[in-house]
């Protein structure tokens, strides 16, 4: 573990990988990371590099379609990054050592014509699926309106659940009350675990795009203000309520798309507490930098930033473009993912 990323964990952040490909798994294993997730964007990467051809090969043989096998290579790759990570979730009781598990995207593809009833239905469906002998897998269900009403069944039935796609404070409320409904409807609360992934940086591209008005000040930090408000929140709901697991924020979307940005600027906003979630770039850049990370998550901008930022943003506009550009940037990798296996599937049949 290098100095920088020791002095990142001793703040209090976990460190979590976003991908469960095995070379980089192993390599922030050894930098101190206590878990993971996985989509189809990490899949497809995975795939396309050919280094699961074979598999590919022996489950084409079995008759299985392109989504079978895309499923197949899918939980290959998180049930052994879970291996991987079962120690550390076993050390910890439960409190670390996830592996995230994210559900179809294509359920959100407008093409598919589902009503939200029918999404909300196969997420329950699939949700308690995929869970099924997982001890230390997360199931990953986006914030939509069907997610959402997805979440109490999915939470009283046991599933440990990562909501995901959350940019407003309004999301995080319903998708925490919502899980805590269904949570007090178990039997035992020992084993409730919950996490709830704020998105960062795609708020402060949002803003630059659509927020011109803002001060230079004011610029790149509504992402890290929306982040910190929401993180006080949950800490603020949980504190009395003596569960023996942490119920954690995700910090997620923390890679930096402003070149001129380092590219630890979320990842040092937001030191101190809880989840981040990094791209494997951006733990590879902190584990090369010379920083030395100190307590900020509960270091809140100046009034004045905060007042203008609130003045100046609609959260109602930015959620409902947000939220358009997500579910898109979820289905799109989860359909070229379709499209590599066929194209693999032709490759390796010879025509």
């Amino acid at each position: 573990m290098t100095d920088a990323l020791r002095s990142l964990i001793e703040t209090g952040t976990k460190l979590y990988l976003d991908s469960v490909a095995p070379d980089e798994v192993d390599k922030n294993l050894g930098w101190g990371a206590v878990g993971a997730t996985s989509n189809p964007a990490i899949i497809s990467a995975i795939v396309d590099g050919g280094g699961f051809d074979t598999e590919i090969e022996s489950l084409i043989a079995t008759g299985l379609n392109d989504e079978a096998v895309a499923w197949k290579l899918t939980e290959t790759l998180v049930t052994d990054t879970e291996h991987k990570f079962a120690t550390i979730h076993a050390d910890t009781a439960g409190n670390a050592g996830w592996v995230s598990f994210e559900l179809d995207p294509l359920l959100e593809d407008p093409e598919l014509g589902w009503s939200d009833q029918q999404r909300t239905a196969k997420y329950i469906e699939l949700g308690q699926h995929f869970a099924e002998g997982h001890p230390n897998r997360m199931i990953k269900v986006p914030a939509t309106t069907a997610g959402i009403n997805a979440l109490e069944e999915l939470a009283a039935a046991g599933v440990t659940l990562n909501v995901t796609l959350i940019f407003t404070s309004e999301q995080y409320i319903q998708a925490r009350e919502a899980v805590w409904r269904g949570a007090q409807r178990r039997s035992s609360l020992t084993d409730f675990k919950s996490v709830y992934s704020i998105f960062i940086s795609r708020i402060d591209v949002y803003t630059e795009q659509q927020s011109g008005d803002l001060s230079p000040a004011a610029q790149g930090l509504v992402g890290i203000l929306n982040a910190k408000r929401i993180w006080q929140s949950n800490q603020d709901f949980w504190q009395d309520k003596n569960l023996p697991l942490d119920q954690e924020l995700i910090f997620a979307s923390t890679g930096t798309k402003n070149p001129s940005d380092p590219a630890w600027k979320y990842v040092q906003a937001l030191a101190g507490s809880d989840i981040q979630t990094n791209p494997p770039e951006t733990n590879e850049a902190v584990a090369a930098s010379s920083v030395e990370f100190t307590r900020t998550v509960d270091v809140m901008p100046a009034e004045d930033l905060q007042h203008e930022i609130d003045t100046k943003v609609d959260v109602q506009a930015m959620h409902d473009t947000l939220m358009q550009q997500g579910v898109a940037k979820f289905v799109k990798p989860q359909r070229a993912l379709l499209a590599l296996i066929a194209r693999k599937r032709a490759e390796l049949s010879g025509h």
